[in-house]
């Protein structure tokens, strides 16, 4: 028997990237900071950086709801890649496919009042808002409980 699951708690250190495969598929890149238990004291980071992507509805979510500095729960496992880059060397990286990712806090409200409530325009305008960010049928801001059972 083989077990091969992740759970890390942390804060996206960039906005999610959503891409479309050429089957249609939505994938979602984006990246977390998750800090160290103890403060290494020869100046080291005090946190850890996971590459993390999410696949079709998680994606949608991700890409939809959340962004830069928020708090997450990512739930999934490891996968490794190898490829060739430009110059013909061999590399390889480990990222987190997750299952689930579920945001923690809730956002700033930078909108002047528009926290996002499900019109199709919610969160597209104003305040710095990333622009042209698909929204999807998720729940409203008030309708969702990130810890209630599905």
């Amino acid at each position: 028997m083989s077990v091969n699951r992740v759970v890390l708690i942390g804060r996206l250190v960039r906005d999610p990237e959503l891409r479309t495969t050429n089957s249609g598929k939505n994938v979602v890149d984006f990246s977390i900071a998750v800090q160290k238990r103890i403060k290494p004291q020869d100046g080291a980071p005090d946190a850890d950086f996971f590459r993390i992507k999410a696949w079709g509805q998680t994606a949608d979510y991700v890409n939809s709801y959340l962004q830069k500095g928020r708090l997450v729960a990512v739930d999934g496992r490891l996968e490794t890649r190898k490829w060739t880059d430009q110059n013909g060397t061999n590399r390889e990286s480990v990222e987190v496919v997750a299952d689930n990712v579920n945001g923690l806090d809730r956002p700033r409200d930078d909108t002047g009042g528009n926290s996002g409530g499900g019109g199709s325009s919610a969160g597209n305008s104003g305040g710095g808002a990333p622009a042209a960010r698909p929204v999807t049928a998720a729940p409203s801001e008030e309708e969702y409980d990130p810890f209630a059972d599905e």
